[in-house]
Parts: C-alpha cells; sequence; structure tokens
C-alpha cells in the first residue's frame, strides 16, 4: 500500500467509523513503517540450508508454543524464517531455484499468484478442493493424506504445507458463539483484530493456539507413520500477540519475535498399515479464494 492508498483509505474509515476508523488507520501506519524497516533489512534461513527429505511447514508456529504440547519429537530448536506472512515467504522458497525435485502439497491459497505448476515435480494446491466452510479452513487430514499420496510417488524432496495452527482454531473456534450458518452474512473478525481491540483475553487466544497446534500434530504423526525419510517441522512465520504494539503477522516486519520459528530435525518410518483418501478427485466445488483468505484473516 502506498502513502497515497493509505491517507485515502483512512479518509474513508474515520468517515465511517469515526475514532475507530482513526485507530485503524494510525495501527496501519505504525505497520506500514516497520514494513519499510524489513524491506531494506531482512534475514532468515531457507530451508534449503539444511538435509531433509520431507519439510512439514506448520503455518503461523511460534517457536515458542512447541513446549506448550507433548511429543516425543519435538525440540525447542528455533530459527528465523525468511518471511513474516505466508505471501512473503513462498516467493523467498520456492522463487529462485529450481522445483523439478520438489513436490509441493499446500493448504496456503498465496500459491495461486506466486508458484507455477510446471516448476514443480509436483505442486498439490489442496486449499483449491480441501476447503472445510463449516471449519472456515483446510483440515489438516486433508493434507496429510495429499501428502502421503504425493510421497508415493517418489519425489526427491516434499514439503507439505499445513494451514494449522493458523487461525481460525479447529479445536476452539472463537467467533463469540455466532451461529456458523451466520458467517457469510456478516464481516469476519479474526481472532488478532478481536485480540488488538479487547474483545478477547490474550490467556484465551493461546489455549486456542495451542489446541490448533495439537490438532495438527495428531495429523502430523500420521503422516510421519506413512512416509520415510529425514523430516524437517519448520514454519512459514509465527504470529505477533501484542509484542511491539502489533497483532498476527504483517508482511515484511522483521521483528525476532514475528519471525523466530520452530527448527526440529526428526524422521518418519512408514508402517505402511495407512490408506490414504485422494480428496482431488472427490472435490464438487471450489469455494472462491477471496473468501479464503478472508476467513483465514488475510483480508
Amino acid at each position: 500500500m502506498t502513502f497515497v492508498d493509505w491517507v485515502t483509505e483512512s479518509k474513508q474509515r474515520i468517515q465511517q467509523e469515526g475514532w475507530s476508523g482513526a485507530k485503524r488507520a494510525a495501527y496501519e501506519f505504525y505497520v506500514g513503517m516497520w514494513r519499510n524497516v524489513g524491506k531494506r533489512y531482512n534475514y532468515g534461513t531457507p530451508i534449503w540450508e539444511d538435509d531433509w527429505d520431507i519439510c512439514l511447514v506448520l503455518d503461523a508456529c511460534r517457536w515458542d508454543l512447541i513446549p506448550e504440547v507433548n511429543r516425543d519429537y519435538l525440540t525447542d530448536d528455533s530459527k528465523y524464517a525468511v518471511g513474516s506472512s505466508s505471501g512473503e515467504w513462498i516467493p523467498k522458497t520456492f522463487g529462485e531455484r529450481n522445483n523439478s525435485d520438489v513436490a509441493y502439497v499446500t493448504a496456503n491459497p498465496y500459491s495461486e499468484n506466486l508458484l507455477d505448476e510446471e516448476d514443480f515435480f509436483l505442486l498439490d494446491e489442496v486449499w483449491t478442493y480441501g476447503f472445510d466452510e463449516e471449519i472456515r479452513t483446510i483440515p489438516a487430514d486433508v493434507v496429510t493424506d495429499q501428502a502421503i499420496k504425493a510421497w508415493n510417488q517418489e519425489p526427491d524432496r516434499l514439503v507439505v504445507h499445513y494451514m494449522q495452527p493458523h487461525h481460525p482454531f479447529v479445536p476452539k473456534p472463537m467467533d463469540e458463539g455466532l451461529p456458523r450458518q451466520d458467517f457469510d452474512n456478516q464481516p469476519w473478525d479474526n481472532v488478532w483484530h478481536k485480540l488488538r481491540k479487547g474483545k478477547v483475553d490474550r490467556d484465551e487466544v493461546w489455549d486456542g493456539y495451542v489446541a490448533n497446534l495439537e490438532y495438527v500434530l495428531d495429523h502430523v504423526e500420521t503422516l510421519l507413520k506413512n512416509t520415510s525419510g529425514d523430516v524437517l517441522i519448520t514454519a512459514d512465520h509465527g504470529n505477533l500477540l501484542g509484542e511491539w504494539g502489533m497483532y498476527s503477522h504483517p508482511d515484511w516486519v522483521p521483528l525476532p519475535e514475528l519471525k523466530r520459528v520452530p527448527w526440529i530435525k526428526t524422521s518418519a518410518e512408514n508402517v505402511g498399515d495407512y490408506e490414504p483418501v485422494d480428496y482431488s478427485s472427490q472435490s464438487e466445488e471450489r469455494v472462491d479464494r477471496s473468501d479464503q483468505l478472508e476467513a483465514l484473516g488475510y483480508k
């Protein structure tokens, strides 16, 4: 967003929302200043600098979320991601390398405008057919099954991009009691907006965040038992919960609290007792990408 765009949108917002709109405009100006810093000063470790056969990307997983869950293979190791948002991480990760050896199975809708299927051994955009309108996100079991199918095609490397623990929090949806059938008729006020406005408690948000990590790890374990090789578990970015006065994961914001992510090495061993479902062949209707981005808090 240019300064002129910010001025125009801020003027409209203040006219429509008054003091609330003014606070929102000031917040966006503050985030914009950090973005200017991030575009000049950037850092992070590409996933390709480590040795692995399978890389599992837990979207928006803070490094300090990991000690909150109990899994034998998890450690507290961490590094800094190359981006502070998915829209930044994806092109920085895949944009300047030959990906013909990579199968990328992704639930993240940003892949549509940033990647070309022809550049990959396999590009499975699960979000195009796997979106669940009831939970307003892409279920982790769908991603797991598609990833196992991709692994069976024997790429040199497999990258699996889960949507969790990124909100919406599947086990603990924070919708303030709004009936799910009413979602399509009302503005979607995501959990980070609510936290910034004081509508929800930080501890409540943290508990939902942890529960969403537990949820996705249950399906990660299915993947680890039905593939084989060296595994890296990491994230494309974290989330801000008020650090430096910011929330969520704005792009190009170089704060360590936002870019520090898990960097966990483990292994997968195929026990051969699971038959994945081919969800791509069951798809009946593609959910609009714009609606998905809104549900995920990107709009």
